[in-house]
């Protein structure tokens, strides 16, 4: 009996890994054919055509959401930072952390999971229900192309607004944390941003941005799959949402570690040691 078990616990996690794999496959094809389809379509007129009304619904109906989150943050971490700082009469230097946390992690990773949660759910719902629908099977029966036509501009648009809205919230974020460290907190103005420069390199600002193209790209194809390969009917389509926004959380996740890794020894390798919160 025990050694049924164990074969019977064998052949599950065999079953288990296999369709992990298998639905990495489909997914790498899926991505294979959006990345084809940009390469074709993404520049000409007809596809601009597609993609502005997706960059209003990614850009501009964001704009609001991703703002409070930056502006808030700034504003917790300064109030949750002041006190440490304080007992080591460092208080001054307070803004060079708040700014550095926001410009280099904190601002690009928030901005994504918002647009995630907001842009991602959306996308999938829309592409769920069409595929519930059938009218992504009816473009195919026309001879179009619904990667081309409902995926790439969706993609263009995660990618390209994503880094812009992370500007816009890692500048809330700092003027937030600003605005209390020295209105509320009472820290000088002049040391706060004297500090902030000395530690803070155009490298660190790059950083969060060019990390941000990555989580826009992993947020639009995570989301189109997950809306093409939705289940039937409304539950089916409100799983693929669910599923949709944790693997783009996940996805986020892991990128930010890879990445702060990878730009982490590439910026040592290039500078060495210098700068910092306290140099």
């Amino acid at each position: 009996m025990p050694i049924n078990r164990v074969e019977a616990l064998g052949n599950h996690t065999l079953s288990v890994i296999a369709n992990l794999l298998a639905a990495f496959g489909r997914f790498c094809d899926f991505a294979g054919r959006t990345f084809g389809g940009v390469l074709r379509s993404g520049f000409r007129w007809k596809g601009l055509r597609l993609l502005v009304p997706q960059m209003f619904e990614v850009g501009v109906r964001s704009v609001p959401v991703v703002g409070i989150t930056g502006a808030f943050i700034g504003m917790v971490m300064a109030i949750e930072s002041y006190n440490s700082f304080k007992q080591l009469g460092q208080e001054s230097r307070l803004g060079s952390v708040i700014n550095l946390s926001v410009v280099k992690q904190i601002g690009p990773v928030l901005a994504a999971m918002m647009l995630a949660g907001r842009v991602g759910g959306a996308l999938t719902a829309e592409l769920g229900t069409m595929n519930v629908t059938e009218q992504l099977d009816a473009m195919r029966v026309m001879g179009s192309d619904p990667i081309r036509y409902l995926v790439v501009p969706r993609f263009l648009a995660c990618v390209l607004l994503t880094p812009i809205l992370t500007i816009y919230s890692d500048l809330l974020g700092v003027v937030g944390g600003y605005f209390i460290s020295v209105s509320y907190l009472g820290i000088a103005s002049g040391p706060y941003w004297q500090y902030s420069a000395q530690a803070i390199e155009n490298w660190q600002i790059f950083e969060g941005i060019f990390k941000s193209i990555f989580f826009g790209a992993a947020i639009g194809l995570v989301s189109c799959y997950k809306g093409f390969n939705s289940g039937a009917g409304a539950s089916g389509v409100g799983k693929a949402c669910t599923e949709s926004f944790v693997a783009s959380f996940i996805s986020i996740i892991v990128l930010n570690f890879f990445f702060a890794r990878l730009l982490s020894g590439l910026y040592f390798g290039l500078y060495g040691n210098r700068g910092g919160v306290f140099s």
